[in-house]
């Protein structure tokens, strides 16, 4: 992968979009194939019968639940290590209802497999959303968009019949569930944080914001080149379990909205905020330090970097693997 290394972070030496391979010896190869086969018939049947049928019964939410937490255990993901950041191990019943996501507020999480979706709606059965990092509005999405979405196309702006919203009007819509945020805009292996995108920026100033970060060991289940879903489910299906490690920050609030909202210019010079009104992609200095502050919490819990390429720094790899340029 040495001649794709113009697209490494220049300041880091990150790759975050080439795939991540673990290789396997002869013995090794055999017993997973095995291990593979038994599993995929299940898997499938399992999957389609949710998606198609279980997940549109009108049926209560945990029981929605319990049901994606047995299409997990068909792949082995037995065991998933929760932590609250700053938070010690077996005092977690204790913690107040706003130190976790809870109705009203938004998670900001880092996006790396389609596993991402599955495990936040057996969690916490949230709003899904796609972000684009050419627009502060968002795309509401299903459970199953959010999946498809972790191996579809590289996209640097919304389609044109997307249908798109405030997270604002999201938040008023669904008050009594959370919102899910991808605010990297598209995958990557899991090795660094991306820029975000300015849509998170739009939250009214008290809404809690939560960064979590989801990582998995075998790392080859993250996706950052879309299309290659047989290689996904193979890497998933394949190995006897999969663990996943999850830390949620405490609750970001958007101050940036809290000082425009409130008709004071604190922090923030004239021309930022007329620079935010003129443009839907532009940030002021004060929504960038938002911005920067979960994105900080986010590499910090993942105990990655944060790297300068984006989207379009995504696009042109894939045109470069796919031997377009």
């Amino acid at each position: 992968m040495e001649k794709y290394s113009q697209f490494r972070d220049r300041a880091t030496g990150i790759s975050p979009f080439l795939p991540v391979c673990t290789p396997l010896s002869a013995v090794s190869t055999v017993t997973h194939g095995l291990l593979f086969l038994f599993r995929l018939p299940f898997f499938l049947t399992y999957a389609a019968s949710y998606f198609v049928l279980f997940h549109y019964l009108p049926l209560p939410v945990v029981a929605r639940k319990i049901a994606l937490w047995g299409l997990m255990a068909i792949p082995g993901i037995w065991w998933v290590d929760l932590q609250l950041d700053g938070v010690k191990r077996g005092t977690l019943s204790e913690q107040p209802r706003e130190r976790v996501p809870h109705p009203g507020s938004v998670i900001a999480a880092n996006f790396t497999s389609p596993i991402d979706a599955i495990y936040l709606a057996a969690i916490f059965d949230p709003v899904f959303t796609v972000s684009y990092p050419g627009t502060r509005k968002l795309q509401r999405v299903g459970l199953f968009g959010a999946v498809a979405m972790a191996l579809g196309p590289v996209r640097i702006a919304p389609p044109t019949n997307a249908n798109l919203v405030d997270i604002k009007d999201l938040l008023r819509e669904f008050p009594d569930r959370v919102i899910a945020v991808f605010p990297e805009c598209g995958t990557t292996n899991g090795k660094a944080i991306l820029p975000l995108g300015p849509a998170i920026v739009e939250c009214p100033p008290q809404v809690h914001i939560f960064p979590v970060s989801i990582r998995y060991t075998p790392s080859d289940v993250t996706t950052p080149v879309p299309g290659q879903w047989f290689k996904f489910v193979w890497n998933l299906l394949s190995r006897p379990t999969t663990c996943i490690r999850v830390r949620i920050a405490e609750g970001q609030m958007n101050t940036a909205a809290a000082t425009t909202n409130g008709g004071s210019a604190t922090g923030a010079s004239v021309s930022d905020l007329k620079q935010r009104r003129g443009a839907d992609t532009d940030v002021s200095s004060q929504e960038q330090r938002v911005l920067d502050r979960i994105a900080e919490a986010l590499a910090r819990l993942s105990r990655v970097k944060r790297v300068g390429l984006t989207m379009q720094d995504k696009a042109a790899f894939i045109a470069a693997l796919n031997g377009k340029k």
